[in-house]
């Protein structure tokens, strides 16, 4: 018992943690983006990258570990789902994470190099593309948790 509420604890804290890195990064892309702020965003993406890994460790150490096991969830359309959704997040943030990693690359290369606006526009909607698909996640969950097999 203690094991799946310390692995849904967790579970829970880094998915949160996935969103607020989200929108740190959303409001990093609005409007112009300088240097330093070149310079943070692909920390913090790496902070995404790893807050991302953590939490498919704590997923699956919640399917083998977890009060419900793994049954519940391989026989969850809901669950399918919400993995199929999360893939397509996790997908969807290599763009940024190429990006960033190519943006600190010129700046290192060239110390006046600023992204195109209209790049980073682009960035800005696959960002919050990403926290619409995370917000379905979170409905997923629901519906995964309320209605199991159905």
């Amino acid at each position: 018992m203690l094991t799946d509420f310390t692995l849904a604890s967790l579970h829970h804290l880094l998915v949160y943690a996935l969103v607020a890195i989200l929108v740190v990064e959303a409001v990093l892309l609005r409007g112009g983006v300088d240097r330093s702020t070149l310079q943070r965003l692909a920390g913090i993406d790496r902070g995404y990258g790893i807050c991302a890994m953590l939490l498919i460790v704590v997923g699956v150490c919640r399917i083998i570990y977890g009060v419900k096991g793994h049954d519940f969830y391989l026989h969850n359309p809901w669950f399918h789902a919400k993995m199929g959704a999360f893939v397509l997040v996790g997908l969807l943030s290599i763009l940024p994470t190429v990006r960033f990693l190519r943006w600190r690359k010129a700046l290192a290369t060239n110390p006046s190099y600023l992204p195109d606006s209209a790049e980073v526009a682009r960035l800005r909607g696959v960002v919050r593309f990403e926290l619409i698909l995370v917000a379905a996640i979170f409905v997923l969950a629901a519906a995964m948790a309320r209605y199991g097999g159905l």
